[in-house]
C-alpha cells in the first residue's frame, strides 16, 4: 500500500467492482486506444501502474533495455492504479491482454480467480529467491501468479526530541505495554502521543492490521478476544488522549501531516514517507510496529507483482518470461526499488539496500515480518473482511459500540 499521489492499493469497493466488471465487460466492444497487441509480433506490451514515469525516465529505459535484450520492442502504457484492474479484465474479455502486467498485490488473486493470469508453473518464472511472506501475496489456491517487484509496509516513525524531553528511551518500547507507557510519559511532558489512520476505507484496515495481527488474531475470526484487545488498545489511546480523535478521519497523508508538525512522539506510516521525514526538520527514527507481547508485528505488504496474463498464442510466454526475469533481476531490482522507495523482495538485494543506506534496516526488518492481505488463501474474501473490519474500527473509536460488540457484528456480516 503506497499512499502518495500514485496511490497503489485498491479499495475494497473497487475490488468488489472487479467482479462486476467480469460480466459487464462481455457487453463491451472495441479495444480502446491502448490496444494490447500490435500486428508486429516483435512488439510486446507492458501495462503498469506508474503513469508518473514518462518516456525517457529510468523506468521506461529499463523496460526498453529488457525488450532489447529479449530481441523485441516494448509498447508500454502506464495507468492509474484504480483503472488498471478493470482495463485488464476488459482486455482479457476481448482476448487482447498485455504480455506483461504489473499490478497491485491484493488484485492478483482477483485476476487469477477470473482466469486472467498464468501461473509461474505455466510461464516458468523462477521465484525461488523471493521471500516467502512476500510471494504469498501473489498466491491463490496453492498456485503462484507472478513476481513481486518490491514491497512497502508500515512501521512507527518517532520524534527523537519529543521522546528525549519526555524521558523515554526508544529501546524500552518493545511491546504494547511499554509503548502505552511511553505515550503516557509524552502526554505528561506536554506533547502529543501517536497519530495513525483509522479512516473508514481500506486505508484504515491497512493501518489496523499490524495491531490486529500483532495481537495474534486471524482475519477469519474478527470477533476473537485477540482482535478485541487490538481494537481496545486503539480505543484506550483515544480515551486517554494519547491519540487524537482526528484519527477517525485521517488518511495516511493527513496523519503524516500531523506528525510533521513536530508535536507527536510517534506516527504509524510507511516507507513512502521517508523523503518527507528527511524534510520535516527534526531528528527521527523508525522501529517496527511491536506485537502485543513483544517482537515485531506482521504489517501488511504493499507493492506490485509482475505477472504474465493469459495469451491466445502460448508461444509468447517464453519472451514474456525473459522480460519479467529482466525486470526482477538482482541488478535491476536495486535501481527500481530505490526509485519506488520499496524494499526489495529478495534477501540479496535487501542486503545491498541496507549497505547503501543504513536507515533502511528497520524497514527491511518490517518487510521480513510483513504479510500479504490476501495471504492464508483468503483471495477475494479479503475485501469483504476488510470492509467489515474498518466499519468495526470506526464504530468502536467513535464510541458507538464497544470493541467487542463492533467486531462481533463485523464477523456476523462477513459470514
Amino acid at each position: 500500500m503506497h499512499s502518495t499521489s500514485r496511490q497503489r492499493r485498491l479499495t475494497a469497493a473497487a475490488l468488489t467492482a472487479l467482479a462486476v466488471a467480469v460480466s459487464a465487460t462481455a457487453c463491451s466492444s472495441g479495444s480502446g486506444s491502448t490496444g494490447a497487441k500490435d500486428a508486429d509480433s516483435g512488439t510486446y506490451t507492458v501495462w503498469d501502474p506508474y503513469p508518473q514515469f514518462a518516456k525517457g525516465s529510468a523506468w521506461t529505459k529499463l523496460l526498453d533495455k529488457c525488450g532489447t535484450d529479449a530481441g523485441v520492442k516494448i509498447k508500454r502504457t502506464g495507468f492509474d492504479t484504480s483503472d488498471l484492474p478493470n482495463k485488464t479484465l476488459l482486455a482479457a474479455q476481448q482476448g487482447n491482454s498485455p504480455d506483461v502486467l504489473i499490478v497491485d498485490n491484493p488484485v492478483v488473486s482477483t485476476l487469477a480467480e477470473a482466469g486472467v493470469l498464468t501461473t509461474t508453473d505455466d510461464n516458468k518464472l523462477d521465484t525461488s529467491a523471493v521471500d516467502p511472506n512476500l510471494l504469498a501475496a501473489g498466491q491463490s489456491g496453492g498456485k503462484t501468479y507472478g513476481m513481486p517487484i518490491g514491497a512497502n509496509t508500515l512501521a512507527l516513525y518517532y520524534n527523537k526530541e519529543v521522546l528525549k524531553k519526555a524521558g523515554v528511551d526508544i529501546a524500552s518500547v518493545k511491546d504494547w505495554k511499554s509503548l502505552t507507557a511511553a505515550l503516557a510519559k509524552v502526554k505528561k511532558a506536554g506533547k502529543k502521543g501517536i497519530t495513525f489512520s483509522a479512516i473508514g476505507t481500506e486505508e484504515g484496515s491497512f493501518q489496523f492490521l499490524p495491531w490486529f495481527w500483532g495481537s495474534g488474531a486471524q482475519l477469519t475470526a474478527l470477533d476473537s478476544a485477540e482482535a478485541a484487545s487490538a481494537l481496545s488498545l486503539w480505543k484506550g489511546w483515544l480515551d486517554k488522549g494519547y491519540a487524537p480523535n482526528s484519527v477517525i478521519n485521517n488518511t495516511q497523508t493527513t496523519s503524516w501531516q500531523e506528525f510533521a508538525t513536530g508535536d507527536y512522539a510517534f506516527s504509524e506510516n510507511g516507507t513512502w514517507q521517508l523523503a518527507g521525514a528527511d524534510k520535516a526538520g527534526f531528528d527521527y527514527g523508525v522501529i517496527p510496529v511491536p506485537a502485543a507481547t513483544g517482537g515485531n508485528a506482521a504489517a501488511p505488504t504493499g507493492g506490485e507483482f509482475v505477472t504474465v496474463p493469459v495469451q491466445k498464442d502460448a508461444a509468447r510466454y517464453a519472451t514474456s518470461q525473459k522480460l519479467v526475469t529482466c525486470l526482477t533481476s538482482t541488478d535491476n531490482l536495486y535501481d527500481t526499488d530505490t526509485t519506488l522507495s520499496y524494499v526489495a523482495p529478495t534477501t540479496e538485494v535487501q542486503d545491498k539496500q541496507v549497505a547503501a543506506n543504513a536507515d533502511l534496516k528497520p524497514w527491511v526488518e518490517a518487510v521480513k515480518a510483513a504479510k500479504g492481505r490476501t495471504s492464508d488463501d483468503l483471495g477475494t474474501k479479503y475485501p469483504k473482511i476488510s470492509e467489515q473490519m474498518w466499519k468495526a474500527v470506526q464504530s468502536a473509536l467513535s464510541g458507538a459500540e464497544s470493541p467487542k460488540d463492533a467486531l462481533a457484528k463485523a464477523q456476523s456480516a462477513v459470514k
